[in-house]
């Protein structure tokens, strides 16, 4: 039986979709089947990051208003045979997903796989409440800054409140992503550094995702950074998804890199 991830935050813009398709192709290249669904109605961007955007025929609306079926909707990944997306519609209104539609796919979803990964849409709009309410297990996604890290303690709130394990008198596992982490800018305080957001969050921490050209590269590509093994950040989100599988890896890219001679002398 599949277990469901909601990858969540409550600001838009910190990296959800990002490593939405990191985390679930990182799954996948350990051997799990994997689908990951986009829940941004009229706003989605998973295709695009996941370089299928022209593959896309049905949608999550179609397979949740019964007017297409799983088969019919879910996109194989050009280079895992064991990873499948379900895209969102780019016409639909975000109230076109009601809770009864979204349950049924998920259910049909975990007789065939081992992780659902639901890529949701920042805020508490409709479409973040159905990626909420049904997660057993969330990543939650956050930018070392004030106001993001604000934002996410609401989804916690959420979280704690409002999902279906809450109503059950049960809990949602947390886990924290911090993201676009600058460890200059953490000593020049104009960024909160890990231990500040742990302390604010509460939350155990899955990994620190270093900023980083490669991620800006690979959703230009098509491809998930996970597969650029040789970048900080595909590094950073291989590591967090083996710390998400029980396995022991110290935390990367924390410190400030240090300057070998010839940069000290010849600057870069």
């Amino acid at each position: 039986m599949a277990k469901v991830i909601v990858i969540t935050s409550g600001k838009g813009g910190v990296g959800k979709t990002t490593t939405s398709a990191a985390f679930a192709t990182a799954l996948a290249l350990r051997g799990h089947r994997t689908v990951v669904i986009d829940f941004d109605v009229g706003l989605r961007n998973l295709d695009l990051v996941m370089g299928c955007e022209r593959r896309v025929v049905y949608d999550f609306v179609n397979v949740v208003q019964n007017e297409a079926n799983l088969k019919q909707a879910l996109i194989k990944d050009k280079k895992l045979n064991n990873l499948f997306i379900l895209p969102a519609s780019q016409t639909r209104d975000k109230d076109a997903l009601s809770a009864d539609g979204v349950e049924r796919v998920l259910n049909e979803l975990k007789a065939d796989f081992d992780y659902i990964v639901c890529d949701s849409p920042a805020g508490i709009e409709h479409g973040a409440h159905m990626a909420l309410y049904f997660a057993e297990e969330a990543v939650i996604v956050t930018n070392p800054e004030v106001s993001s890290v604000r934002d996410s303690d609401r989804i916690i709130g959420i979280l704690q409140s409002k999902s279906r394990l809450a109503e059950q008198g049960g809990s949602v596992k947390e886990h924290l992503l911090l993201t676009r982490y600058n460890p200059e800018r953490v000593e020049r305080g104009d960024m909160l550094s890990v231990t500040d957001v742990e302390e604010i969050l509460a939350v155990p921490l899955l990994g620190v995702i270093p900023e980083s050209e490669a991620v800006l590269k690979a959703s230009n590509q098509g491809v998930p950074v996970v597969h650029d093994s040789d970048s900080d950040a595909g590094q950073a989100y291989d590591d967090a998804v083996a710390r998400y599988l029980g396995e022991d890896r110290p935390h990367r890219f924390l410190e400030k890199q240090k300057k070998g001679f010839l940069q000290r002398v010849f600057g870069g």
